[in-house]
């Protein structure tokens, strides 16, 4: 009878622990979470002022390839930080993605979301202390906290599985986009949540296609944007950040 009790009360301690993760990923993909993404249009902005972009069709293609780009060039990097996490893997694809990343404007909006997303899930995330003592050590280092590695860092060691962490780095950089596009009036905010859903079924495909890739296999797959993105910096007024 007591070793039952002992069972029962490990068991219930491992579905606790469960539970209180299950309720931080949530909160790691909820738009009330200040990582900086909403201050970034990934090139959106940019691209309507160069009359790129002029109504929902537009955007849906827009968003598509900004979709095709992420899961080519940044999903590999969310998927060896998840799989992966601790500091010396973090570091060292945060030190690869910068040297890849040749675009000002996008390199310097991956460095302030990253460094949002750390700060902020550092003070959170307490339930995973290492997240605070990985930060603290890499501050002041030449660390460049980019978005994608520290992304997939975080979901590994809240226990979220590649595939999801994957995934969910799809959703989030297509719900930014949509948001942006909503605030530029590309698109009204029931326009945006149907297009959103639209996407969906296109995300999952992209996702699938470049899905559990590693870094070496990284690479550009929509030169213009990184080119419209590029060219944000010399509007003349804007918005966004990037």
């Amino acid at each position: 009878m007591k070793d039952q009790e002992e069972i029962n009360k490990a068991t219930n301690k491992t579905v606790s622990t469960g539970s209180l993760l299950q309720w931080s990923q949530w909160q790691l993909l909820d738009s009330i979470l200040p990582t900086g993404g909403f201050a970034h249009s990934f090139g959106l902005e940019a691209a309507i002022q160069a009359r790129i972009i002029s109504g929902p069709e537009d955007l849906q293609t827009f968003v598509t390839h900004v979709l095709e780009n992420t899961g080519s060039l940044l999903l590999p990097f969310v998927y060896s930080a998840t799989v992966c996490p601790n500091i010396e893997t973090w570091h060292a694809l945060d030190r690869m993605l910068d040297a890849t990343l040749t675009n000002e404007v996008s390199r310097k909006a991956s460095v302030a979301q990253g460094s949002a997303l750390m700060r902020v899930a550092a003070a959170v995330f307490t339930e995973v202390p290492s997240l605070k003592s990985m930060r603290d050590t890499s501050l002041g280092s030449g660390i460049p906290f980019h978005h994608a590695p520290v992304f997939g860092l975080i979901c590994g060691l809240l226990g979220l599985d590649s595939g999801a962490s994957q995934r969910a780095y799809m959703f989030i950089t297509m719900r930014d986009i949509i948001s942006a596009a909503t605030r530029l009036n590309v698109v009204g905010p029931m326009g945006a949540a149907v297009l959103q859903h639209q996407i969906a079924l296109i995300a999952e495909g992209i996702s699938r296609k470049w899905v559990n890739r590693p870094v070496e296999e990284a690479c550009q797959s929509s030169p213009l944007l990184d080119t419209v993105q590029g060219c944000h910096g010399y509007l003349f007024s804007r918005l966004f950040c990037s």
